[in-house]
């Protein structure tokens, strides 16, 4: 175990997540108004420099360090493992759970299984840039995103392929955080898709209480095909319901990074009004929204039998969403 891992032990106990960190730009930095309850940050390498990578593209080289910032254009140069941004892209939290979103062209969201009530994301990736995939006291990513968009992310269907954000001509996110939420909202700015090319606004919201996150989608234009879905995972079923007005799909089982696999809940609530289908595709399990202009809202949650008082068994799990279903049903809103 690495020594931050023993340290965050100390850390996590005395944190009041406030950040003392200084910025030397135009970014703001969040800082005393970071709440207590809810957290999201996007974090950046450096006193490095880009260079010519291994991989074939443009690699952060040399960083000395990490500084969390407000909001960042991306640079052209980033990518997947191009070691600039912390963890790869922004990141939120609550006292239950934590997720992240790929911040390049794989843009999938991923899950921090926490061990801890407390908020961990500013220790994440300290101590060694992928050191979150190692057990530590707070806990670990969970989900093998693979070549899915994980849980919740989205991107496009074009002949029966989705597809991500390899061609965007800008991509700028921005990070919030209040007394009563998080959000991370994300612009990408002419994302080409098969034949069409949009902008599209996304927004990340967590809130104090429970394990989900409220997902909203705004594209410039009306195009066929944009969607979410959960990863697959091999030999586990996909359990769906639907209300008056909203629907679920959900999986859970042992479907963990954790060595052994441990048992992980996952689902995503839509509106059936602004959905064409529901299917599965190659690497997840879809929701295919309907061409429109307006806002598209959807929920999705992650629930790891480790949780901290959480819960571990299906059973549960599936009442618990049945409870959510139904509130959505009568209020429009979780």
């Amino acid at each position: 175990m690495k020594k931050v891992a023993f340290l965050s032990i100390v850390l996590l106990g005395i944190f009041s997540c406030k950040s003392n960190q200084k910025s030397n730009n135009n970014n703001v930095v969040n800082d005393t108004k970071t709440p207590s309850k809810t957290y999201a940050e996007i974090s950046i390498a450096q006193g490095g420099e880009w260079v010519d990578g291994s991989r074939g593209h443009k690699e952060y080289n040399a960083g000395t360090s990490f500084k969390n910032i407000n909001s960042l254009q991306v640079p052209k140069e980033h990518t997947d493992h191009s070691w600039f941004i912390r963890y790869e892209g922004p990141g939120w939290e609550n006292s239950q759970i934590g997720y992240r979103l790929y911040l390049d062209w794989r843009n999938a969201i991923d899950i921090y299984g926490k061990k801890v009530d407390s908020l961990v994301l500013p220790y994440v990736g300290q101590d060694g840039f992928d050191s979150y995939h190692e057990p530590a006291p707070w806990g670990q990513d969970i989900l093998k995103a693979g070549k899915s968009m994980g849980i919740g992310g989205y991107g496009r269907i074009v002949n029966d392929t989705v597809v991500h954000f390899q061609t965007v001509k800008n991509t700028f996110a921005k990070i919030e955080n209040s007394e009563k939420s998080s959000s991370v909202n994300i612009t990408y700015e002419e994302w080409k898709t098969g034949n069409e090319t949009i902008n599209l606004n996304s927004k990340l919201t967590i809130y104090p209480q429970d394990r989900f996150t409220k997902a909203e989608l705004t594209p410039s234009k009306e195009v066929t095909g944009i969607c979410t879905g959960i990863v697959i995972a091999k030999d586990i079923p996909l359990n769906k319901k639907e209300g008056a007005k909203w629907a679920y799909i959900a999986t859970y089982g042992k479907q963990t990074l954790v060595s052994p696999p441990d048992n992980l809940g996952m689902a995503l609530f839509y509106k059936l009004d602004e959905v064409a289908e529901q299917k599965q595709g190659k690497y997840d399990h879809l929701v295919i929204f309907k061409p429109s202009t307006k806002t598209l809202t959807y929920y999705f949650l992650g629930a790891w039998e480790q949780e901290l008082n959480g819960i571990t068994n299906e059973a549960d799990f599936i009442a618990d969403l049945n409870k959510k279903l139904q509130i959505l049903d009568n209020t429009n809103a979780l």
